[in-house]
């Protein structure tokens, strides 16, 4: 049997170049009778919405980014249907589409973590035999968390991750070059997010530990095959901390690179 991460790198390097025609949310097919959802710890049991589309049991989740949406997903969603897989395009806390809690305010994946967790429940609760969990720049910080969680492990078949966030001080120093300032400006801000009082004021809920995202330095253990799609001209999560994640381990993590700016790899060459 293949592993599902070496079959959708298959089909990712055929569709490189392509623009695939996208389901519309409508069309997305469930047997639920009621949309499927899942609840959120600290949002008054309300329910992150989701969309279903039927297929194995084998399910494979979709995970958007920071200022994304579930629609920005189903690109991934087209080629794991395509592979007969059951696919959950997500939603999670303050994305605009997820419960708002507390202050609305994004925690980075640090919090919104848990509501994929959740999203991972209600599929073994429905049967899947193993996940695969895609994430897109945040959404790929929120993937790798979850697959370093010890009691997650023996569902999770494997990860793709499209310009996954895996050092976020590395992102906030790069975001500073790219508006203009100095990369040292970034790290005037770690202080304002590692500090509990100083989060607080931001409208955090709490302390957001910078270090313990920074995933290059947790590589040992991550366990599972990982595909990685990174640009080369992406000057918002550079591609430097995907290259070391995979140096660190070699024959588990596979960077292919294309040319291509954030979370664009989709519609590029590959270089690599």
């Amino acid at each position: 049997m293949h592993c599902p991460v070496s079959r959708c790198q298959r089909v990712l390097h055929r569709t490189a170049g392509t623009r695939p025609a996208l389901p519309a949310p409508h069309q997305c097919r469930s047997s639920e009778r009621t949309p499927p959802g899942y609840r959120v710890s600290g949002s008054g049991c309300r329910t992150c919405p989701a969309w279903k589309v039927d297929g194995s049991s084998t399910w494979a989740i979709h995970i958007h980014g920071l200022g994304g949406t579930r629609a920005g997903t189903l690109r991934g969603v087209q080629v794991t249907t395509e592979h007969g897989c059951t696919s959950l395009a997500v939603s999670y806390r303050n994305d605009g589409e997820g419960p708002t809690v507390g202050t609305g305010r994004s925690t980075l994946g640090w919090a919104e973590a848990d509501d994929i967790e959740a999203a991972i429940h209600y599929a073994l609760q429905r049967g899947t035999e193993r996940v695969m969990l895609f994430g897109c720049s945040m959404g790929g910080a929120i993937a790798i968390r979850l697959a370093m969680r010890p009691h997650l492990a023996p569902f999770m078949a494997g990860l793709v991750l499209d310009s996954p966030v895996l050092d976020w001080r590395s992102v906030i120093r790069s975001n500073c070059t790219r508006a203009g300032l100095p990369a040292c400006a970034g790290d005037l801000a770690t202080p304002w997010l590692n500090r509990g009082h100083l989060a607080r004021v931001l409208g955090l809920p709490g302390p957001i530990s910078l270090h313990a995202m920074s995933y290059t330095s947790w590589a040992p253990q991550l366990a599972m095959p990982t595909l990685i799609l990174q640009g080369t001209t992406d000057d918002s999560v550079p591609d430097k901390t995907s290259l070391a994640l995979a140096a660190r381990r070699p024959g588990l993590v596979q960077v292919h690179q294309f040319s291509a700016d954030n979370t664009l790899s989709w519609n590029s060459d590959s270089v690599s």
